[in-house]
């Protein structure tokens, strides 16, 4: 009961923001939507609900949006210049790299961080050896620690203190 009330009041939140500013109907209609969705998919969002008392993890939180904000901006800048460019210097590859994640909810974030950065693409996770599989427009480092250096570790060490 615990997680739908907290899917409730995040998915409220939103419809707040969504709908601003507020009126009687929309609160009301608000209500009935979010309470529908909250008591039809609450236990598949949270598993641990203890995690949304741990202050710190929103602050570390936040600083992980504005990491992830940078890393999108110079990875766009990146891919833009290599499309652009008449040579199109691209080195393209599959690459194997290691994290120390273990929870799917970190794992998860991991994944669509790489994902969503412009020129890397998670392919697969391997959850038991805690390897991703990314392919890479432009392989600078085939070798695990390398690779997972270059692409893992500005997430991971963030990713921990919110998920771990």
């Amino acid at each position: 009961m615990l997680r739908t009330i907290v899917v409730f009041l995040f998915l409220f939140l939103i419809w707040t923001v969504l709908c601003w500013p507020m009126d009687v109907p929309h609160a009301l209609v608000g209500i009935f939507v979010v309470g529908c969705v909250a008591l039809l998919t609450a236990d598949m969002f949270l598993k641990r609900t203890e995690f949304f008392t741990h202050g710190k993890r929103y602050t570390w939180f936040i600083y992980y949006m504005l990491i992830f904000a940078w890393e999108c901006f110079k990875a766009n800048i990146d891919v833009a210049y290599r499309v652009i460019h008449p040579d199109m210097p691209i080195n393209p590859g599959i690459v194997k790299v290691k994290t120390s994640l273990k929870s799917e909810t970190g794992l998860t974030f991991l994944a669509n961080s790489i994902t969503l950065t412009p020129g890397t693409l998670t392919v697969d996770i391997d959850k038991e050896n805690g390897s991703l599989y990314v392919h890479w427009i432009d392989v600078k480092n085939k070798d695990v620690k390398g690779a997972t250096e270059k692409i893992v570790k500005k997430f991971e060490k963030i990713l921990t203190e919110i998920f771990e």
